[in-house]
C-alpha cells in the first residue's frame, strides 16, 4: 500500500473512532500498520470552548453541505466557517472524540458555535445543548463515505474494497 493511500484510509478511520480507551488505541494501531492515525498541522486553530447542539432526525437521508449521506450512524460536526473535512477534537464529559466537518452550520437562535450529528453526540453522551472543548487536528479527505462507519470509509476510499 502506497503511504498516502495508507495516511487516507488511517485519516477516514480516526474519524468514525473514539481517542481515547485501550480499544481505541488499538484499532489505530492495527488500522493504520502502526502509524500515528492523526498528524497536526503546523498552527493549528484552537477553539478552547463553544456552545453545541446536535441534529439528525428530520435530516436522515438528506445530502449534507460537504455531499455525505446523513443517517444515524454518521459522526461529524456541522461548523459554519471550517472546510469540509477538517478534523475536530470534541471533548465532553470525559469522552473525546475526533471528528470531521461534513456540514454548515448550526442554524438555531441559540448562538450554537457547533452542531453535532446525531452519531456524534450519541457516542459523546450528549442529549441536550451543552458546552464542549474543542481543537482543529487536521483534514481529511472529502469524500462520500467521511464520518460512517470505518468498514464504509475504507470502502469509499480504497474503490469498493475493504483492506482489512
Amino acid at each position: 500500500m502506497r503511504p498516502r493511500t495508507a495516511l487516507i484510509i488511517s485519516a477516514a478511520l480516526a474519524c468514525a473512532l473514539p481517542t481515547s480507551g485501550a480499544w481505541a488505541a488499538k484499532a489505530r494501531t492495527a488500522a493504520t500498520g502502526g502509524a500515528a492515525a492523526l498528524t497536526a498541522p503546523a498552527a493549528a486553530k484552537v477553539h478552547s470552548s463553544g456552545i453545541a447542539t446536535w441534529f439528525g432526525p428530520g435530516f436522515y437521508g438528506k445530502k449534507t453541505a460537504c455531499g455525505q449521506t446523513l443517517t444515524p450512524a454518521v459522526v461529524g460536526v456541522a461548523h459554519r466557517t471550517l472546510p469540509c473535512g477538517t478534523l475536530v477534537k470534541v471533548s465532553y464529559g470525559g469522552h473525546t472524540l475526533v471528528v470531521p466537518v461534513l456540514d454548515r452550520g448550526p442554524y438555531s437562535h441559540i448562538g450554537a458555535d457547533w452542531d453535532l450529528t446525531a452519531g456524534a453526540a450519541t457516542a459523546l453522551g450528549i442529549s441536550d445543548t451543552v458546552r464542549i472543548g474543542t481543537r482543529v487536528v487536521g483534514s481529511a479527505p472529502n469524500v462520500p463515505t467521511l464520518g460512517g462507519s470505518p468498514a464504509a470509509a475504507v470502502a469509499g476510499i480504497a474503490g469498493g474494497a475493504f483492506a482489512g
